[in-house]
């Protein structure tokens, strides 16, 4: 997606030269959230400021919202029927594997010292025996200061950006979040629950919108059990079919605990802490990139990140069935990722697949 928004607003558009795009990819990857969402949004703040960054960043998010929606109101309409089980069935095995392909890309980009590797070991054996990812995250991010001493830090300039064009519209973003928040709690505390839950994910979730599933599924099922493993993974599923990313899956959370509403705070709530940060850091993001103890710590993030998904993966190929011809399913969607099947293909035909044999 990314790759994308660079021909349009590089290339095409001219709305940023190379060099400050370059900026915003470093940026985007740096703090918490989902990264091609954010990247909209950055061209969008560059290009016409705070109200530029909110237009692209409803526009870049309202498709897949209206689609998972959608999928959610039919789900919840036709997830018994049997056509629908050995749908769903199928394409748990999917998310297996798509799971198990993340991590390993994760583990490329971010796995190159055998520090690294005990940072996502580390997290990987912490998460299987129940400690909460967010713990694990701040833990991992005091490895990153203590073990990655000698870590060199890249800095990345930025064009100068006058301060007072993001900080007056951020202030008044972030008291409307609180005001809204408060009103949640004293008028319908489950949805403030819902919208709380969400903005922490969002406010953890380092390293793009698949980190955010291991923040998920321990809040979502772990802790708040407020479905089980198979119905998160059918809502995985579900968010993979739209155009946006994973992180919209909050929508079918939402919408299946308490429908329309629920899915609109559970939206608001989960990107709402990536708009605010990405408007918080722009101005700043010099000083920020040359921090040395800021990149040690993401550092450690990113690394742990990686077992926290390789985890996910665990957790969901132990909860879907065990038979070989789910089995099978899943290696060869493993092996089509590898081969660079593009996922909705892999997703489509699996689902295909699935109503078919299972």
């Amino acid at each position: 997606m990314i790759a994308y928004i660079r021909r349009m607003a590089v290339e095409q558009e001219s709305w940023l030269d190379d060099e400050t795009f370059r900026a915003g990819v470093a940026l985007c990857q740096a703090i918490p959230g989902a990264s091609a969402m954010q990247m909209a949004a950055y061209v969008g703040l560059r290009t016409r400021g705070v109200a530029g960054a909110a237009v692209t960043f409803i526009g870049f998010g309202l498709p897949a919202f209206l689609m998972i929606m959608l999928l959610s109101a039919l789900y919840e309409q036709t997830h018994n029927l049997s056509i629908a089980v050995s749908l769903f069935s199928g394409l748990q095995a999917i998310i297996v594997a798509i799971i198990a392909y993340a991590a390993l890309s994760f583990g490329k980009s971010y796995l190159k010292l055998w520090r690294d590797f005990a940072i996502a070991a580390f997290a990987a054996g912490m998460f299987i025996f129940g400690i909460s990812p967010f713990i694990v995250i701040l833990l991992a991010a005091c490895m990153g200061l203590i073990i990655h001493k000698d870590q060199p830090i890249q800095s990345r300039p930025m064009a100068p950006m006058d301060t007072p064009r993001t900080i007056v519209p951020f202030i008044l973003i972030l008291s409307a979040a609180a005001i809204g928040f408060v009103l949640l709690y004293v008028l319908q505390h489950n949805l403030f629950d819902l919208a709380a839950s969400m903005f922490r994910i969002d406010l953890f979730a380092f390293g793009g919108g698949f980190a955010s599933l291991p923040l998920m599924l321990n809040e979502v099922v772990d802790v708040r059990s407020w479905m089980d493993y198979q119905t998160f993974m059918n809502g995985i599923a579900l968010g993979q079919i739209t155009p946006g990313p994973i992180v919209i899956t909050a929508a079918f959370v939402g919408y299946i605990m308490y429908g329309p509403i629920g899915g609109i705070v559970a939206t608001l709530g989960i990107f709402l802490p990536s708009f605010l940060m990405l408007i918080g850091t722009v101005p700043h993001y010099d000083r920020l990139s040359s921090s040395l103890r800021f990149n040690r710590a993401v550092n450690g993030i990113l690394c742990s990140f990686v077992g926290l998904l390789g985890s996910v993966a665990f957790h969901f190929a132990s909860n879907m069935p065990g038979d070989l011809a789910h089995a099978i399913m899943a290696v060869t969607a493993f092996i089509a990722l590898l081969l660079r099947v593009d996922i909705l293909w892999v997703i489509l035909i699996g689902a295909v697949i699935s109503v078919v044999v299972l």
